[in-house]
This record gives C-alpha cells, sequence and structure tokens, in this order.
C-alpha cells in the first residue's frame, strides 16, 4: 500500500470515526483508540508534508496565534429570536401568525432546546469548511475560524456519501460545553492554579475568543447546528429535510429536536423540556418553535431584529433567597430614576447577583419590599435578575417602608412622574448623571468612537462644567484637559486627537450617538438608507413619512419626531455641525436608480464580488437580499448560480448576467 493511500485511509477512518461519536452518537472505538490512529496520521504527514491537506483531521490546530479577530460579513442577518415568558404568549405568537397567513390552517412547528451557548456560522464551499464567525451584532461577526476548526465535531469537509455538497452552504450552531466537561474543566484550572469560570457559557465564549487557537483546542468545547443561511445548489421544503441533510454531511444536530402538530404539541414539548431540563447534558434556558414549512416562513417575513415564524419560549428561572442590604436610585441618561437594590451577593444559575433593579415605586409597594428583607430572586429569563417576592417571615422588626425622594438624588431637580406612566424622570437635562450617561453613549464605540474618553474623564468633564452637553466635547482645549486629574500632556493631546478625528462621520453613527429613544444601531442604519444621509430632512420629518419605511413603527415614529420636536436637541445637533462634525455623503440624489428595487445575487461573479454588487446597489437607493421572493425585482446571475436562479425562474423575476449588471450601473 503506497504512502498516500495509507494517509487517505486513516483521513477516511477518522473522519467516519467523527461521525459516528458526534453525529450518530455510536462511537466503535476508545478515545485511546482513536489518539493513536491520529497519531499515525501526524505521523506520516509530519514525514510527507507534500500530502497534508487543509480537511485533514491533523490540521484542526497549528496556526499562529492571532494578534486581533478579523471581521467577517454575514449574508443573511443572525437575527435574534422574540420570546414567550408562558403559554399564553406561545398561543398568542401563533395566534399572529394565522391571522397574517390569512386563514385558519393547521401548522407544522419543529422544536429544539434553547442552548445556552455561543452562535457561530459556518461556511463551506463545494463542501469544504472555509471559515466561521460569532454572531457580533447580527449583521458582522467576529473571524473564528482557527478556533472552530479546533472542534472535533465541526465537519472540515462535509461528507457526500449519501448526499452531495451544495456549493454554498452556510449554517448557524451553538458551541457550548457539557456539564460534566465544564466541572472536569474548572477542576484542571484549580490545579494549574487559574480563575475558575463561572458558568458554561462563559467558558465557551471565552475559550472561541482566543486568539491562540492551541488554547481553544484544550478546552471541551460542542456543538449542534441548528439553522440554515444562504444554500446554494440545493432546496428544501422544510426544515426538517434541512435538518436531516445536515446529518447526512456530518453536522451534529440535537437529538431533542421535534416536529410537532400545532402549537398544543409546541407547548407541551415546552412543559416536558422544562420539567427534565436539569437531566440534560448540557445547560438550556427554554426552546424555540419554528414554523417548519419554507414557504410558509417566507410568507410570514421578518421585522428587524426576529423573525415572525419562531419563537424562544422561556422556562421559569431558577430561584435563590439574599438579604436586600439597601436600596439605591439610580439615574439613566433619558432622566429615569430607577430604584436598585443592594443585595447580599449570591449565585444564580451560575452568576453572582449582587444588584437587581426594582423598576419603580409602583412595582416596590406592590412587593412591599424594605431594606432588610430577605428576598427570594430569580433570572428574567435566565438572564436579568429580578425579585419574585419577599419572605415576609424573615423581616426584621424594624423594617419601614421605602418611598422615593420626589427630588433627583444626583442635582437635587424635582423628579416628575406623569399619570398615565410608572417611571419617574428627573426633568433636568443638565442633570449631572442624565448628562454622563448621554455623552458615555455618545463616545461609545458603534456610536462615535472616541477613544480615551471614559467614564473617569466624563466624571471629571461633567463635575467641572466643562461639558454640559455632547456638543461641548468639541469645544474642549488641550490647556482644559491638561489641568484634569492624571491626564498627562501626551493624553490630551490624544484624546483631542480623538474627538477631532471624530468629526468626520456617518449619519448612522452620529443618530445613534444621539441616543433617540428606541432608535439603536440597526433603525439608525435603515434611517440612513431611507434619508440618504440626509440630516436636515431627516430633522424635518413627521411621524407619517416615518411609518412608511420598512422596519419603523408608530412607536419609533413618534419618539423621533418628539425627539426633534424638543429645541434643545435641534440646538445642539446644530452646534455640532457649527464645531466641525460632517457625515460623509451616502449617496448623490441623482444616482437612485434602484430606489424601491430588490436585488438578490448568486453564484460566482468575475469583476466584482457579490459584497460590492451589495454595496453598488445600496449605493444607488436599492436593497440587496440574500434570497428570492416574489418582492425580488431583480437576480444577478453569475457561474454556478444555484436554487436562487431556480427559484426566480419560477416566480418569474427577471434574470440578469453580471455584464447587463454591469451596464445598468453604467
Amino acid at each position: 500500500m503506497s504512502t498516500r493511500t495509507k494517509i487517505d485511509d486513516l483521513r477516511s477512518e477518522l473522519n467516519d470515526h467523527n461521525y459516528r461519536y458526534y453525529v450518530l452518537d455510536d462511537p466503535v472505538i476508545s478515545d485511546a483508540e482513536y489518539d493513536r490512529l491520529l497519531r499515525e496520521l501526524q505521523s506520516l504527514e509530519d514525514t510527507h508534508p507534500e500530502l497534508i491537506t487543509d480537511d485533514s483531521p491533523t490540521q484542526r490546530v497549528g496556526a499562529l496565534p492571532l494578534e486581533g479577530f478579523g471581521n467577517i460579513e454575514h449574508r443573511i442577518p443572525m437575527q435574534s429570536l422574540a420570546n414567550a415568558m408562558d403559554s399564553d404568549e406561545l398561543l398568542a405568537f401563533h395566534d399572529r401568525l394565522i391571522r397574517r397567513l390569512g386563514k385558519e390552517q393547521a401548522i407544522e412547528y419543529i422544536a429544539e432546546p434553547k442552548l445556552d451557548g455561543l452562535a457561530v456560522e459556518l461556511v463551506y464551499e463545494n463542501g469544504q469548511f472555509v471559515n466561521g464567525s460569532t454572531r457580533g451584532d447580527g449583521t458582522t461577526g467576529e473571524d473564528i475560524t482557527q478556533n472552530l476548526k479546533t472542534i472535533r465535531a465541526i465537519p472540515l469537509a462535509l461528507r457526500v456519501e449519501t448526499q452531495s455538497a451544495p456549493a454554498l452552504l452556510e449554517v448557524r450552531g451553538e458551541v457550548f460545553i457539557r456539564k460534566d466537561d465544564f466541572k472536569k474543566l474548572n477542576k484542571q484550572q484549580e490545579e494549574n492554579d487559574k480563575p475558575v469560570f463561572a458558568n458554561p457559557r462563559n467558558a465557551a465564549a471565552g475559550s472561541l475568543r482566543q486568539l491562540d487557537s492551541g488554547i481553544t483546542a484544550t478546552r471541551p468545547l460542542s456543538i449542534f447546528c441548528y439553522q440554515a443561511g444562504v444554500v446554494e445548489g440545493t432546496t428544501f421544503e422544510t426544515h426538517s429535510e434541512f435538518l436531516a441533510a445536515l446529518q447526512n454531511w456530518g453536522c451534529p444536530v440535537n437529538p431533542e429536536i421535534k416536529i410537532l402538530n400545532g402549537i398544543e404539541e409546541a407547548i407541551t414539548f415546552h412543559s416536558n423540556l422544562e420539567s427534565h431540563r436539569n437531566s440534560l447534558p448540557y445547560e438550556i434556558d427554554g426552546s424555540v418553535i419554528k414554523v417548519n414549512n419554507y414557504a410558509l416562513r417566507e410568507k410570514l417575513g421578518v421585522r428587524s431584529r426576529s423573525p415572525r415564524w419562531a419563537i424562544a419560549g422561556k422556562f421559569k428561572a431558577q430561584q435563590e433567597t439574599t438579604v436586600i442590604e439597601d436600596i439605591v436610585l439610580s439615574v439613566g441618561r433619558t432622566g429615569a430614576v430607577t430604584p436598585v437594590a443592594k443585595l447580599q451577593p449570591v449565585k444564580v444559575g451560575g452568576v453572582v447577583v449582587s444588584n437587581v433593579t426594582l423598576h419603580n415605586q409602583d412595582e416596590i409597594d406592590r412587593k412591599d419590599i424594605r431594606v432588610g428583607d430577605t428576598v427570594l430572586i430569580q433570572r428574567a429569563g435566565d438572564v436579568i435578575p429580578q425579585v419574585v417576592k419577599v419572605i415576609k417571615e424573615k423581616r426584621p422588626s424594624d423594617t419601614s417602608h421605602f418611598k422615593m425622594t420626589n427630588t433627583c438624588p444626583e442635582c437635587n431637580h424635582d423628579v416628575y412622574r406623569p399619570e398615565d406612566e410608572v417611571v419617574a424622570r428627573c426633568q433636568n437635562l443638565s442633570c449631572p448623571a442624565q448628562v454622563k450617561r448621554r455623552i458615555e453613549h455618545f463616545v461609545s464605540k458603534n456610536a462615535m468612537d472616541i477613544d480615551g474618553v471614559g467614564e473617569k474623564l466624563i466624571d471629571q468633564l461633567v463635575e467641572k462644567n466643562l461639558v454640559k452637553s455632547v456638543d461641548d466635547l468639541y469645544r474642549l482645549t488641550l490647556d482644559q484637559l491638561s489641568e484634569l486629574e492624571r491626564m498627562a500632556e501626551k493624553s490630551a493631546k490624544n484624546t483631542i486627537s480623538a474627538i477631532n478625528n471624530s468629526k468626520s462621520t456617518t449619519f448612522h453613527r452620529f443618530v445613534h450617538a444621539l441616543g433617540i429613544r428606541n432608535v439603536g444601531e440597526h433603525v439608525a442604519k435603515v434611517l440612513e438608507k431611507s434619508f440618504t444621509g440626509n440630516i436636515e430632512i431627516f430633522m424635518k420629518t413627521n411621524a407619517e413619512v416615518l411609518e412608511d419605511i420598512d422596519e419603523v413603527g408608530p412607536i419609533v415614529a413618534e419618539t423621533i419626531v418628539k425627539f426633534w420636536a424638543d429645541e434643545t436637541n435641534v440646538n445642539i445637533v446644530n452646534n455640532c455641525f457649527k464645531l466641525g462634525i460632517s457625515l460623509e455623503s451616502v449617496k448623490n440624489e441623482t444616482e437612485q436608480i434602484f430606489m424601491g428595487k430588490t436585488f438578490v445575487f448568486t453564484g460566482s461573479l468575475e469583476s466584482i464580488t457579490r459584497k460590492e454588487g451589495k454595496e453598488i446597489v445600496e449605493a444607488r437607493g436599492g436593497r440587496a437580499a440574500g434570497s428570492a421572493s416574489a418582492k425580488t425585482d431583480y437576480i444577478v446571475a453569475g457561474e454556478n448560480a444555484g436554487s436562487k436562479l431556480k427559484k426566480a425562474e419560477k416566480l418569474g423575476i427577471p434574470v440578469l448576467t453580471e455584464s447587463e449588471f454591469m451596464d445598468l450601473i453604467k
């Protein structure tokens, strides 16, 4: 037998054992025997390096440590899911689908455990794993390809024994650490005098974000794949068909997944899963219920941040008791005054909790919460800490009712609570706490990204009355900064330079930085596209125009109009422009040849990449979608165009060649 044949046989045998272990859960050899085979392959490849391939099991580790992670843009955004906290909300979800579909009909659902791990995307081209990334902000994630390669459960090449590999396959999955493996990992950390991990999720996330993949390889990471991104070269009618294909290709799929006939079966699945969550070998915090049929999904569509055809059913939180040591008031950037309980630290669901919001005076009165009380704590949705109830049998005799003051704890200005609202707000726009929070948001990374202007510096700037609103940042001088504590001349120069560099920015960064309620980074990008980066038109808009924008509803429209109705806000924004802020030109009005048109790119393009094609379309007022639908205006098809082209032909969508598309933009 030749060396090449021996190497090929060993690779095939090792890949088959990985498949049996991680996908079929049916290993036929011991871990020691697997390691012996891997060492034999490693030895042969060391002797014959010319025979090493990228998808060899030996190539899961070997890259040099990175200096930092690059970014990868998701072809289709990795959205989050809307939550249902009980069976009534699951029923309401079903009712919304029925109303949107326009008729009473049976809906087949598919449900799975909601793992408490880290969401990732794997990309395969012609069956070969090419890159992987974190969810990030949903649009762009961190490139963690080298670290994902260390996870044996992830195939470096798709199996094609029973089903051929598509030209392009994007797979979403959840990386996690099993409970037993987590205990072993923490035991190793203790033995090596290293800090232990708080919970399996933190351990998984920290392991995937190591710059040295050699460290990641020592961590017991697992993965279950659960959703498709872009798929080209094959089509599926249902999600269950896609999951079956994933297993054929060698990708692990959760064995707890069930196909369910109607919402009642989905609710039963959720309830049964909650009752035996602690018996599962991994941490979960709920169930995910999805419409199984892809045609119905297409008809239901998506919101700006979540699909309409799926929902996360959350479990009742696990609970602990502790004592309230104090109740303090916190002031946010919108002036909201919120009572916060200071607790004797307690671990709830693997996380140490020492503070918990009490929301408002009504909530305190309803639960009769007092300083000194012993309380039952849970993390709502296994995330946000909350007080469930007071254990009054343990209440000290000298406690008294807590009442929020009528004045702001930061500036002593009057606090006002409208009759129809539960939130009390400080009415002083110059309140130091509000000013500090607004400036912290304004300078943050996804807003104006002013490096060096941190919390401690902001505290000094506000307390010394150097900055009263965000526009004052652009009035700061080198002498003023140099006189502040712990601010040497070099640091002051760097800060002034960072402030000046931030003056050249984009519409969406600036609008996001303003802190308009309900306008986050994503909505700001939607507004940038709709107003073509023209801030003056945006400042004068009305609710009717705003509500016509896809992904902008009446609540967002109302808060935007209210923001611009305040003369103080208008003056601050105008001052920013007078002090040198300029917005990059998004589009020239004469170039808006694709306004209102939706394009989909498929196949391999020669003169441009698909990402560049998307940018060309968006720069001319159009929209580039990840998949074809009845709302698609054009398909741009390159070489080896797959399922999107077939779907376009079926829907009667005009198809452009690459040269025809380039002629259009000329």
